[in-house]
């Protein structure tokens, strides 16, 4: 899996090599942190290009992205997709959890899914936050998702 960094520049080690290293520097400089993950899609031409994403907050002073993205060419409904990101966002969150444990960083997971039962994403809601939770994760969907719905949709776009 290959992540970056905003600026486009690709991270060389392992991402949890890169995520230890991050904590570890914020720790040192004396910031907290707490950690986002999303991931967005979008269809295009037939393609659906996914970005998935790790947030870092410092509290109350900013924060950063690391981005990964790929794509996928069979089609999906709209819960198919909706639900391929959730799995995408839990992969990388359960991969994480062990090195945020260690060092105290909370996470949450972020899905692009709608409350509100007008919109055609709310199919998945449901299933999502029950796996999401079911996994041990905090869940957090729109409008209260912006690791998704704001960072990697910024990606997708």
């Amino acid at each position: 899996m290959v992540w970056q960094k905003y600026n486009g520049e690709t991270i060389r080690s392992s991402i949890n090599d890169a995520v230890e290293e991050i904590i570890k520097r914020e720790i040192h400089i004396g910031n907290k942190l707490k950690v986002y993950i999303g991931t967005d899609s979008q269809v295009k031409r037939g393609i659906i290009e996914f970005a998935t994403v790790i947030v870092f907050l410092r509290e109350h002073k900013g924060g950063f992205m690391f981005i990964h993205r790929d794509k996928k060419t069979h089609r999906q409904s709209i819960k198919e997709r909706m639900l391929t990101e959730v799995q995408k966002s839990i992969d990388v969150a359960y991969q994480l959890c062990p090195l945020l444990d260690q060092y105290h960083v909370d996470l949450e997971v972020h899905v692009d899914i709608n409350t509100n039962p007008n919109f055609e994403s709310n199919v998945a809601l449901k299933e999502a936050m029950g796996y999401i939770l079911g996994m041990g994760f905090q869940f957090k969907a729109k409008p209260e998702s912006f690791a998704s719905t704001n960072c990697a949709n910024k990606i997708v776009q």
